[in-house]
């Protein structure tokens, strides 16, 4: 996967990040902890030849494909609704790596954090593509959807170029270090949902 992801970057450039990060968001096995980190490395003045790319350049391709893949899971959800997608996931999910359970998770996530969910959800993994769905199954306004998109997604794609960026040919560590940070921050968030649930159920027993 990783020699195709940098042929990829290689022929196409910009317009090549932008199309990794928009299969990305389709099919959730493709990582773009592995994409924007190669894209950001070929940005680095220190790699051998000099900048292939220009750093910003990489930063809006990624932001662009990242942004255009969430919409492609947003209508579905608004059009099918969550029923009819449930029964579809599980019957071709298996070539997206997608079920019903997930679909399910991702709008438990919407229905407890509002439209706030679009923007954590970007950043948080098992979540990030999927948040579109229950965005679009609740008929969440298209402006608000995007602004929230974009936002999250900026902040994703931005930490992601810029440690590639910082780490030159170490980028693929990248991977190996963000990813327990985002499980924690998962956690966290987790606990805090618990947190708040326990809080509610004390009002409710004391009234």
């Amino acid at each position: 996967m990783l020699e195709w992801i940098t042929n990829t970057i290689k022929v196409w450039g910009y317009w090549g990040i932008a199309l990794l990060m928009f299969i990305e968001n389709l099919f959730p096995p493709i990582p773009s902890e592995l994409i924007m980190p190669l894209a950001g490395f070929t940005a680095s003045p220190y790699q051998p030849g000099g900048a292939k790319l220009n750093i910003l350049g990489v930063f809006l391709a990624g932001l662009l494909g990242s942004v255009l893949g969430a919409l492609i899971w947003y209508y579905p959800g608004k059009f099918l609704g969550e029923e009819r997608l449930k029964t579809l996931a599980d019957k071709y999910g298996k070539w997206l790596s997608i079920s019903s359970q997930d679909i399910s998770k991702a709008k438990r996530w919407f229905d407890r954090k509002g439209s706030k969910a679009v923007l954590i959800g970007r950043l948080v993994p098992g979540i990030r593509t999927l948040i579109s769905v229950p965005a679009g199954i609740s008929n969440m306004p298209l402006l608000p959807f995007l602004f929230y998109t974009t936002l999250g997604s900026a902040a994703w794609v931005g930490l992601l170029t810029y440690s590639g960026y910082l780490l030159g040919s170490q980028y693929e560590l990248v991977d190996k270090y963000l990813a327990p940070v985002s499980k924690i921050v998962l956690g966290g968030l987790v606990l805090i949902f618990i947190f708040w649930v326990l809080k509610r159920k004390r009002k409710g027993t004391s009234k």
